[in-house]
C-alpha cells in the first residue's frame, strides 16, 4: 500500500434479521401462490378442453416455483414443501426448533388455496387430482425418480455456498418445469379429460 493512502471503508450495514414471524409469513404466501397457481393451471386445463396442454402445465408450475423463491427466498427460504424443510434441518442449514411451524404454515397455506380453488372453481372436476394414468408401479417409479432429481437440485443450489444464490429460484423452477414434462402425463398432472376416464377405469 502506498504512504498516505488509507485502505477503503466500507459504510454499509449488514441487513437487519429477520423474525420468524416475517419468515413464516413468507412461507405461507409463497406456498400459496405456488399451490394456487399450478393447481389452477391443472383446473382450467380440464374445464378448456385440454387447452393448456403438459407444457402449459409444466411452464405455470415452474414459473410459479421461480417467482416464489426469488420474491420470498431471501426472507423464508422460500422451502415450499415439508420435504424441504426437513431436508435442510437434516444438513444443518435450518434449526429444528423451526420445523414444525414451517410445516404448519405449509399446511395451512395448502388448504387456504384448495378453499380458494374450489370457491372460484366449482365443481373443479378431477382437475389438479394426480392420479395415475398408467401402472402404479411405473408412476411410484418416476414420481421417486423426479423427486431424487428435485431434492438434489434443491440441495445443490440452496446449501452449497459455491453456487450462485440468485440462480436458485431459475434452476429450481426449471427442474419443476422438467419433472412435469418427464412425468406429468404418467402420473397425472395433465389431467385431461380423456386420461381421468382411463385412470378412474385402472383404479377401479
Amino acid at each position: 500500500m502506498e504512504e498516505g493512502r488509507l485502505p477503503p471503508v466500507s459504510c454499509s450495514l449488514s441487513p437487519p434479521p429477520v423474525s420468524l414471524a416475517r419468515k413464516v409469513g413468507a412461507e405461507f404466501i409463497g406456498t400459496l401462490i405456488l399451490i394456487f397457481a399450478g393447481t389452477a393451471t391443472a383446473i382450467v386445463n380440464q374445464k378448456t378442453q385440454g387447452s393448456e396442454t403438459l407444457i402449459g402445465l409444466a411452464a405455470s408450475s415452474g414459473l410459479a416455483v421461480m417467482i416464489v423463491i426469488l420474491s420470498t427466498g431471501h426472507i423464508s427460504g422460500a422451502h415450499l414443501n415439508p420435504s424441504i424443510t426437513i431436508a435442510f434441518a437434516a444438513l444443518k442449514h435450518f434449526p429444528w426448533k423451526h420445523v414444525p411451524v414451517y410445516i404448519a404454515a405449509q399446511v395451512l397455506a395448502s388448504l387456504c388455496a384448495a378453499f380458494a380453488l374450489k370457491g372460484l372453481f366449482d365443481p373443479v372436476m378431477g382437475g389438479g387430482v394426480t392420479v395415475p394414468s398408467g401402472g402404479n408401479g411405473q408412476a411410484f417409479a418416476l414420481e421417486f425418480i423426479i423427486s431424487f432429481i428435485l431434492m438434489f437440485v434443491v440441495t445443490a443450489v440452496a446449501t452449497d455456498t459455491r453456487a450462485v444464490g440468485e440462480l436458485a429460484g431459475i434452476a429450481v423452477g426449471a427442474t419443476v418445469m422438467l419433472n412435469i414434462l418427464i412425468a406429468g402425463e404418467t402420473t397425472g398432472s395433465i389431467n385431461e379429460p380423456s386420461q381421468n376416464i382411463r385412470a378412474s377405469h385402472s383404479s377401479k
